[in-house]
């Protein structure tokens, strides 16, 4: 039997680290990089009778995201112990959500530009919604740290918030699963609830997979993966572990459930243990906290939802008329998206704005290392140089000057620098005739304008712009041409 007779079903249960000030049930500072073990008390710590002490911030980021993603939050939530004996959890529980969590259901959109720039032309499902099985509340462990011959834990991590974001087994293939990742990173980010960096740990993922023949419904032997530090990790784990399974299968050999390591170095899982179900982890309520009534939690977050890059994107195309690939880039990023429509709001060409920004300035900051925060060119500054564009008082390429002297001095003007350059437009007249005269020496090229080639009034445009040296205005040539040729 072909590999392509086999389905591969797959889960996702992601963890991201709540941006609150403070740790989950204590006051102690959730902030990275600082030295080991500096950010603790009796409580992140374990220490026998440190009682916790619910962090609102964080319940109610929670609710956001789940209203974010479309999820329903039950009117009482409450926290239960999950046992479980590892160094990182010193009093050998972590306090979590196990049949009451703060979120229920709900889904993530697959936006295009999600999934792998090489799978973007072959997306098997445009427009999927992946479902949500819940979001919950928990606290995280300390960071263990392995060395040749002893390990260290460091307790600054133990105790921040964390989210589990669990989905269902309604991922696809790889490429889905990346696509899953980095659009729900999106829209964490958008929300301001987390910087979902997985170099810090603040996203970190689990990943459960199976595979079966096609034309069965039931779910073959789920197996999670572990240690996966990136999202290109996640892909090329799935892609491996699938065609082990399904080799697996076709040799007869039992698969079983159980969870496995991903070595990036040697590009291959390997066994670590069977899985433990839930009922391993002898969850019960947690004595020392009592339930929350959400009701009015969720209604004072309802307001602060904020609107979602699918939802920008729809709007960007149909208020600033830029293609849908456009608006895509343009609101993959919360701050780039602001930056455009300031820059857009007003302009008499606010699709030629999304070209500056997206062929013009992206290109520039990248190459300078910058985010769109750290932009030296003010939007409104973007604005007035497209529209003396449009109005023909500089060149396209005339601008591209004027945008380079910006971004290395942006106290200056446009206008004035176009006037110390001395871009002034070229007189209607001497275009004109050297306009005639590109038309006088090739008579064969007009021939082929007038008998419907269009492409070659490019052409004609560039033999006057360059006969001009590049102060004659391309837009103003074009129509030039079309009247003098009436075409």
């Amino acid at each position: 039997m072909a590999k392509t007779d086999y389905i591969a079903t797959i889960g996702l249960e992601v963890h991201a680290q709540l941006n609150t000030a403070s740790k989950m049930f204590c006051a102690c500072p959730a902030q990275y990089g600082e030295p080991p073990n500096t950010l603790t008390c009796p409580v992140c710590l374990g220490l026998p009778g440190a009682l916790p002490v619910l962090n609102r911030a964080a319940i109610e980021k929670t609710i956001l995201a789940g209203l974010m993603l479309g999820c329903e939050t039950p009117p009482v939530s409450k926290w239960d112990r999950k046992n479980y004996f590892y160094p990182d959890m010193p009093k050998n529980y972590q306090i979590s959500q196990f049949d009451l969590p703060l979120c229920i259901g709900g889904g993530v959109p697959l936006y295009e530009l999600a999934y792998p720039k090489d799978a973007q032309k072959t997306i098997a499902n445009p427009g999927k919604v992946v479902k949500l099985t819940r979001i919950h509340l928990e606290e995280d462990v300390a960071k263990s740290t392995h060395h040749e011959n002893s390990s260290t834990i460091d307790f600054n991590r133990a105790g921040t918030p964390l989210m589990e974001i669990v989905s269902d087994p309604d991922i696809d293939s790889p490429e889905e699963a990346v696509a899953y990742l980095n659009s729900l990173r999106q829209i964490l980010v958008y929300g301001e609830l987390s910087d979902a960096d997985m170099e810090k740990g603040q996203m970190r993922c689990d990943v459960n997979v199976s595979v079966r023949k096609i034309g069965t419904t039931e779910l073959g032997a789920k197996i999670e993966l572990k240690n996966l530090n990136s999202i290109s990790a996640v892909r090329r784990s799935l892609a491996y572990e699938i065609e082990r399974q399904i080799e697996a299968c076709e040799n007869g050999e039992p698969l079983i459930q159980s969870t496995r390591r991903w070595d990036d170095d040697l590009g291959e899982t390997s066994l670590m243990r069977t899985k433990e179900d839930a009922q391993d982890y002898r969850y019960f309520p947690d004595p020392d906290l009592l339930p929350v009534r959400t009701a009015a939690l969720v209604e004072a977050m309802r307001p602060l939802v904020p609107e979602l890059p699918h939802q920008k994107c729809a709007r960007f195309v149909a208020a600033y008329e830029v293609s849908e690939y456009d608006a895509s880039v343009l609101s993959s990023d919360r701050a780039l998206a602001a930056w455009f429509e300031e820059a857009a709001t007003g302009s008499k060409a606010p699709k030629k704005v999304a070209n500056w920004v997206i062929n013009n300035l992206l290109g520039v900051l990248n190459d300078q290392g910058l985010s769109i925060d750290q932009c030296p060119v003010a939007p409104a500054k973007l604005r007035t140089l497209v529209d003396m564009v449009e109005a023909a008082a500089v060149s396209n390429n005339q601008a591209k000057e004027i945008f380079d002297a910006l971004f290395a001095d942006p106290d200056q003007e446009p206008a004035a620098i176009a006037k110390a350059k001395g871009f002034e437009p070229a007189d209607t007249g001497v275009i004109e005739a050297l306009l005639d005269a590109a038309i006088a020496a090739n008579p064969e090229k007009v021939a082929e304008i007038q008998a419907g080639n269009d492409k070659l009034v490019n052409w004609l445009t560039g033999q006057v712009m360059k006969e001009s040296k590049g102060k004659a205005n391309a837009k103003i040539v074009g129509e030039l041409i079309r009247r003098k040729l009436g075409i």
